[in-house]
């Protein structure tokens, strides 16, 4: 199954977020709508970690109180002892505060799991109605993995950094604050010493930040195409199988593998030295505070319960810078996700249907005028294309490979515009037609058939809104399906798996018959519709469809040249171009291109059957 081409969508080189503070404003002001959530969780932050910083002041001044009255014993003063009641109440005054702190950061995880996942759901809202948005050869040059990769992974991740990290940057630029008040309460000296010590910290926490940022946008990328390539192999499992390919794709799989694990690896072991680095400078100021702290209680200048809770709050000043290094990793591969989700938002989306006109009588009359079209701007595909197609007539259109037949589809459903002429239908250019509406008009049959997850019945019933059980059975008796619905063990209830394999394709080309049906439209695209059913099949289905086609306009494109022998008008192309035009006995009689084709294929069949 054809899911875009392969070097671009399985290879490419890997990107760095071109824009880390943009992306990254970007991101913050999905919050917008959350503020007064914000300003809640803020302020939870800050009670929180505010009785969380005061419990060391207090549990010093017990360490203090235990150390005076046992020197005070030591040295044999009279009435010396421990005050325990005076501890007792410290004991109470601090688990009290430690239920406070842990109340307070309840409330704010609470908030912001709401927060995080309402900013999430819009985000996905968004991207989800973007795809909606984006022109079909968008589709075509993306793997359908590179795209569920930036839906779903990269979604996830800015979900999960949301929900973990916002938290903890709040916490831990409020511990950082009211760590280096409480330390300056006890020594200015001592609070010095461990200020010092910040510099350094954020020149070690920038510099790999730096290094990490990189591969963790490969990381994102290497794991789009490693679900890409999976998607594809197992979707086109038997053709692999079938082919003999198995180790083709291992060997493509642990190649994409070994840049997941190479980047990943990098980008895991650059952000992960951020502990140990930190931990080093931590304590070197823990050394420092500890040495000069004891010659302080030496000199009765400070009490040594204030150097007990001096310590504890070094460790505590550390704590939110350790954090803070330690999340930079994780926000590095959340900026690399949120650009390419922008990315996606920010693709040209199909031009807008400001100015619509509607077809109040609809005829069918079908006019190509002067059209030229290219895929890619120095490859010409059609070149001043003119056919004139009467209301009711039906258009056969055949040729090589690559002759532009299925492109001819695609610019009549607008799914891509034309660059030079016009299409019109009853007079009217189809670019002033709202797509949405344009497309009603049609019903389409095409080689590759798409059937999704869903009983028969609901895959025949997608065609048309509300349809009733007998419109559907009216439908499928006519694309003459009943009958193999019904030998089902569940009937019309019967549950396709994902890509329909638990019927024959040629069962599925008939459920596709029967939904465009079921759709009556006004003008009919069959593309190969009857290429993967049996010769005796496709007899039966050939008659239902004569009887779709009265009355209606209809392009039947086709590789077997003995279908189409009915048509009003055959188009032959070739490089984009309507070379013969004429009925079958009028293209035969002209002894040219068409006659050429049309001859091969029955001296081909007359081969293989003699």
């Amino acid at each position: 199954m054809h899911r875009g081409p392969g070097p671009r969508g399985f290879g490419g080189v890997k990107d760095k977020p071109k824009n880390f503070k943009g992306t990254l404003k970007r991101l913050l002001s999905y919050l917008g709508p959350s503020k007064y959530q914000l300003i809640i969780v803020f302020f939870a932050a800050v009670l929180s970690t505010v009785f969380s910083i005061v419990s060391p002041k207090y549990l010093g001044k017990a360490t203090t109180k235990i150390f005076e009255g046992l020197m005070a014993k030591m040295q044999n003063v009279p009435g010396a002892s421990i005050d325990f009641s005076y501890i007792g109440n410290i004991l109470l005054l601090l688990i009290g505060l430690y239920l406070f702190s842990s109340l307070f950061t309840y409330i704010q995880q609470w908030i912001m799991a709401g927060v995080t996942q309402k900013t999430v759901y819009v985000l996905r809202k968004e991207v989800d109605e973007k795809l909606s948005r984006l022109p079909l050869k968008y589709y075509d040059s993306r793997t359908h993995g590179e795209i569920l990769s930036r839906v779903v992974n990269d979604v996830d991740n800015i979900s999960n950094t949301l929900q973990q990290s916002l938290t903890q940057l709040i916490s831990s630029f409020v511990t950082l604050i009211g760590v280096i008040v409480m330390m300056m309460t006890i020594s200015i000296p001592l609070t010095l010493i461990v200020v010092l010590t910040l510099p350094l910290s954020f020149v070690i926490t920038s510099f790999i930040i730096k290094r990490s940022q990189n591969y963790f946008a490969g990381q994102q990328k290497a794991l789009g195409n490693l679900n890409g390539h999976v998607e594809e192999m197992f979707t086109g499992h038997q053709i692999v199988k079938a082919y003999g390919k198995e180790k083709d794709s291992i060997r493509r799989f642990n190649q994409i593998n070994a840049d997941l694990y190479d980047s990943g690896q990098k980008a895991q072991f650059i952000s992960g030295i951020i502990m140990p680095l930190m931990g080093f400078v931590n304590n070197i100021g823990y050394v420092l505070v500890s040495v000069v702290g004891g010659i302080f209680v030496t000199k009765r200048t400070i009490a040594v319960g204030d150097v007990q809770a001096f310590i504890q709050y070094a460790r505590q000043f550390s704590q939110p810078i350790t954090q803070a290094s330690n999340i930079a990793n994780i926000i590095q591969s959340a900026i690399a996700s949120a650009e390419r989700v922008f990315q996606v938002l920010d693709e040209k989306e199909e031009v807008q249907d400001e100015h619509f006109e509607t077809i109040s009588e609809f005829k069918g009359e079908i006019r190509f005028e002067h059209v030229s079209f290219r895929y890619k701007e120095n490859e010409p595909l059609i070149n001043d294309l003119n056919i004139e197609v009467k209301a009711g007539q039906t258009i056969a259109i055949v040729g090589p490979t690559g002759a532009g037949k299925t492109t001819l589809v695609n610019l009549l459903m607008r799914f891509y515009d034309v660059q030079k002429g016009k299409i019109t239908i009853d007079g009217i250019d189809i670019r002033d037609l709202k797509r949405q509406n344009l497309r009603k008009r049609f019903g389409m049959v095409l080689q590759d058939t798409w059937l999704f997850n869903g009983t028969i019945k609901d895959n025949i019933a997608y065609g048309k809104d509300g349809a009733t059980d007998e419109e559907i059975i009216r439908a499928a008796k006519a694309a003459r399906a009943d009958h193999f619905i019904r030998t089902l063990p569940d009937g019309y209830e019967t549950v396709l798996n994902e890509e329909a394999s638990n019927i024959s394709q040629g069962q599925k080309q008939l459920l596709t018959i029967a939904r465009a049906i079921l759709a009556d439209p006004n003008i009919l695209i069959l593309d190969e519709a009857t290429s993967s059913v049996d010769t005796r099949t496709e007899i039966v289905i050939q008659k239902a469809m004569d009887e779709l086609m009265k009355n209606r306009t209809s392009f039947v494109i086709a590789h077997r040249l003995s279908t189409i022998r009915k048509a009003d008008l055959i188009l032959v192309m070739n490089h984009g171009n309507v070379i013969e035009k004429g009925t079958h006995e009028e293209l035969l009689a002209a002894d040219g291109f068409y006659a050429d084709l049309y001859n091969s294929q029955f001296r081909d069949y007359g081969r293989k059957t003699g």
